[in-house]
């Protein structure tokens, strides 16, 4: 499993942010369509209706964020030592995003939570959208596209690439 871009990958499956588990919000990108999962989003939008793919809501990394981060989990650490009985560390659920599909029945607005703790850079933001929008180029270019991107993520071993490395693939994956 990895992350590259907005995009997390697993084996052959391909995420907008991060891949979800038991009933929370995520959206899986098929090779049949874009696929709505979780509670009060089910669905699938097929590729041959879907006119546009954009995400909104993306949380981009700069100082701020990161020393929010910090700056929370040096209090979450503080407060544990000082109330450690029954009194741990409750997670902060991580940012949502926004994916939205237009296609032939209307627009659709789907959640997704972003992998990124402290958010993507400006440069992966701008490149996984240019390659959503890839995505609604016609059924070779996705289909091709998202070979690629399956094919990587059933070679690759490890935790995610290096940014510089991140930022390639997807320049590679827009063509």
């Amino acid at each position: 499993m990895a992350m590259v871009g907005l995009f997390w990958i697993a084996e052959g499956d391909v995420y907008v942010g991060a891949k979800p588990s038991g009933s929370a919000f995520g959206v899986r990108l098929a090779p049949e369509g874009v696929v709505a999962l979780g509670d009060g989003q089910s669905g699938l939008h097929l590729w041959e209706d879907v006119r546009a793919l954009t995400v909104a809501d993306v949380p981009v990394k700069s100082l701020a964020r990161q020393v929010g981060v910090v700056k929370d989990l040096a209090l979450g650490t503080v407060r544990e030592l000082a109330l450690p009985m029954g009194h741990g560390r409750v997670a902060e659920a991580p940012a949502m995003m926004t994916v939205r599909v237009e296609s032939a029945d209307g627009d659709h607005e789907l959640a997704a939570y972003a992998a990124a703790a402290v958010g993507y850079s400006p440069a992966e933001a701008d490149l996984s959208r240019a390659l959503l929008s890839r995505l609604t180029q016609g059924a070779a270019t996705m289909a091709t596209t998202l070979a690629a991107m399956a094919e990587w993520g059933r070679a690759w071993e490890g935790g995610s690439p290096r940014r510089a490395e991140r930022e390639e693939l997807l320049r590679r994956w827009v063509g």
